[in-house]
């Protein structure tokens, strides 16, 4: 494809680089999932230089259609996950069902304990131990969310070795003897990503997030964990179902 005649046209060369690379997901030539040529390959394509290219795919990554993973390339983005918030909310369940790949990933367990809020939502006393446990969640390759965990220390021992183990939360219940469970109320906020998330969201910095909060309980109603998770916007759309 030649770029001859975009000075006359008025339109910007990295524009155009970025419909055509557009035209060619939504035509499926590039699939959800799919590594994009190479810089310099795209740019030989298009008769532009690296920079003009690299604008482009800032731009496409802007609007959340492609995304660039550190050494490794630019990966046209998955359609949003649907992800409905109900009593019975399971990550790899509704991954699954989209037919992507569940993925759980031990970030850091650690021990804590449980301010005046966390004992309040666990229905344990202020300064009881807990088990931290910070985990991402991916559909496929792509970063989904956050969550920090917090569980009693004294009904979840070794809780974060077993997460580490068994990358599912719940899988790591029904080692304690939980084979089932539901959601009490769920919270959400927007936020804006920090450093930290960015990193592990592969997130430009600014970029937007849903903050979700809530506290699992057992069938009998008693507090089981309580998260705090932070969902990438732009790759998630939630499902609020009666």
């Amino acid at each position: 494809m030649s770029m001859q005649d975009t000075a006359s046209s008025g339109v910007a060369l990295w524009r155009l680089v970025a419909d055509g690379i557009e035209r060619g997901i939504a035509d499926g030539r590039f699939a959800a999932g799919d590594k994009l040529p190479g810089e310099m390959e795209i740019a030989e394509t298009y008769r532009v230089n690296r920079h003009t290219v690299r604008r482009a795919l800032a731009a496409l990554a802007e609007r959340g259609l492609v995304r660039a993973e550190r050494g490794s390339g630019t990966y046209v983005e998955a359609q949003k996950l649907a992800y409905p918030l109900r009593s019975r909310t399971r990550f790899s369940e509704i991954v699954g069902a989209g037919g992507r790949e569940p993925r759980g990933q031990l970030i850091e367990a650690s021990e804590d304990v449980a301010t005046r809020e966390l004992a309040r939502e666990l229905g344990l006393k202020a300064g009881a131990p807990l088990v931290r446990i910070e985990a991402i969640r991916l559909a496929d390759r792509t970063p989904i969310c956050v969550s920090t965990t917090w569980l009693s220390a004294e009904l979840f021992p070794n809780a974060g070795a077993v997460f580490a183990a068994t990358r599912s939360m719940t899988k790591l219940l029904a080692h304690y003897g939980v084979r089932d469970y539901r959601r009490g109320a769920t919270r959400i906020t927007a936020g804006i990503v920090d450093a930290t998330d960015a990193a592990r969201l592969d997130l430009a910095l600014g970029r937007p997030i849903l903050v979700v909060d809530a506290t699992d309980h057992d069938l009998e109603g008693k507090p089981l964990m309580t998260k705090h998770s932070r969902f990438a916007a732009e790759r998630v759309e939630f499902l609020v179902e009666s």
